[in-house]
């Protein structure tokens, strides 16, 4: 599957999600994202730009699992274009200790409290991070997310192919501060951060 998307910083993450909902977005999720992302020792996924990542969903109602995988990066007409491959997994403490069996080491963490929505043939997520800006993720096809973009009212030129190490240089350049990705790296333990 193609992924395609755009990212924007949001300077008030309940006005958006009102804007959204008064647009007649669908709620899709809302609770804690979690991503751990794995690579070889000699990080030979990263060097070649391919992310193989265990993402978990948690709400009240429960957990759900991902293992994903992401091919090397493209811009298409400013957009951020990449192949993307994921099923569902029943057991996610299994999976990374099937992982680790095999010899790939996390290298990443991300946690996350999302908010995400189907809006105009697109997916929303608004994402609020331990000590970071709030972002906005908007993937679909590239009309289909100008529409989106439109209905939530956010300056367009704030939306951008970056990744998000982009965003966390950034934050960091105007804070002062060292930004937060997981709770691990709120609490001062940064073993996993890397620039992938």
């Amino acid at each position: 599957m193609r992924e395609v998307e755009l990212k924007s910083v949001v300077p008030d993450p309940a006005r958006l999600l009102a804007a959204l909902r008064a647009a007649g977005a669908l709620s899709a999720l809302e609770g804690r994202l979690s991503d751990t992302r794995y690579d070889t020792p000699d990080r030979s996924l990263l060097t070649r730009d391919h992310v193989l990542r265990l993402r978990v969903f948690s709400d009240d109602a429960g957990s759900q699992a991902s293992l994903d995988w992401k091919g090397p990066t493209s811009l298409a007409d400013g957009y951020k274009v990449r192949e993307e491959l994921s099923t569902t997994v029943g057991d996610a403490n299994a999976l990374a200790r099937l992982l680790e069996g095999l010899g790939y080491v996390v290298i990443r963490e991300v946690q996350r409290e999302i908010s995400q929505f189907k809006f105009r043939d697109t997916v929303v997520r608004v994402e609020q991070y331990p000590r970071m800006d709030a972002l906005v993720e908007v993937e679909g096809e590239p009309a289909a997310i100008e529409s989106a973009i439109a209905g939530m009212g956010l300056p367009r030129a704030g939306f951008t192919p970056e990744r998000l190490g982009d965003f966390v240089a950034r934050f960091e350049a105007r804070s002062a501060q060292r930004a937060a990705l997981s709770d691990r790296e709120l609490a001062g333990d940064y073993r996993y951060a890397t620039n992938a």
